[in-house]
């Protein structure tokens, strides 16, 4: 029973140190992940994970792995911001994969890319066909960054002549049919107002609103609960 229990102890200590370390390191560890922090990630698990079924570690044991690991990949993040030079080697450097409609094989084949990989990459971003990029980079998390050629981008307001507008972010005032009233209070609305809303809209109750959207000056986007016949929810 107490192995179980040290087990559970040890479980539960390494998750903690684990999100401490995570958000001490930054978001950017998470969404951006290089051949680096890759290699880190993998390894620390392991590290951790060995350390909960060896018999001989306890969670101090775990605790000085997770902080010499972590005091290593801190300050290699300190080394890569302070010495430009060894970013490239730590991080990876951007690769031009298609410059000016043209592919560069030797780029690709260098990168273990093949025609496949890079229409898959380009889907991702919405282009389905060769002919429209100009540009493609790979960059070191293995994302792609695509520019169109002209007749492919879709027209801006700045391109049509258009005068500016306000970018508003939308708000969510239900979620799985409960009102989020903090959302409701920082927009200055009302229970009142946001019912008067859905019975415009042919709706009794929240209860029957899977999420509703507020955006100034545009009509409350409200999407219901359907039934397994995708009508209306009753």
């Amino acid at each position: 029973m107490n192995t179980y229990f040290s087990m559970f102890t040890e479980a539960v200590f390494g998750l903690v140190i684990l999100f401490i370390l995570t958000k001490i390191l930054g978001k950017t560890q998470i969404s951006q992940l290089t051949p680096f922090d890759f290699v880190s990630a993998v390894l620390l698990g392991e590290l951790v994970g060995n350390a909960l079924f060896d018999p001989d570690a306890g969670i101090m044991e775990i605790a000085f792995v997770v902080i010499v690991f972590g005091t290593i990949i801190y300050f290699t993040e300190w080394v890569t911001q302070k010495f430009k030079r060894t970013r490239a080697l730590l991080e990876g450097s951007p690769s031009i994969v298609i410059y000016k409609g043209k592919m560069i094989r030797d780029v690709m084949k260098k990168n273990k890319m093949d025609i496949n990989t890079l229409q898959q990459l380009l889907r991702d971003k919405d282009v389905f066909s060769l002919q429209e990029v100009e540009y493609a980079i790979l960059e070191p998390n293995g994302k792609l960054s695509v520019m169109k050629k002209s007749d492919y981008q879709a027209p801006t307001r700045k391109d049509m002549k258009l005068a500016p507008q306000e970018v508003k972010l939308p708000t969510l005032l239900i979620n799985d049919g409960e009102v989020i009233y903090d959302n409701l209070k920082e927009k200055n609305l009302t229970v009142e107002w946001l019912q008067e809303q859905l019975e415009l809209q042919g709706y009794r109750s929240t209860e029957e609103i899977f999420a509703a959207e507020y955006t100034k000056g545009k009509d409350l986007f409200l999407v219901p609960f359907i039934n397994r016949n995708h009508e209306k929810w009753q």
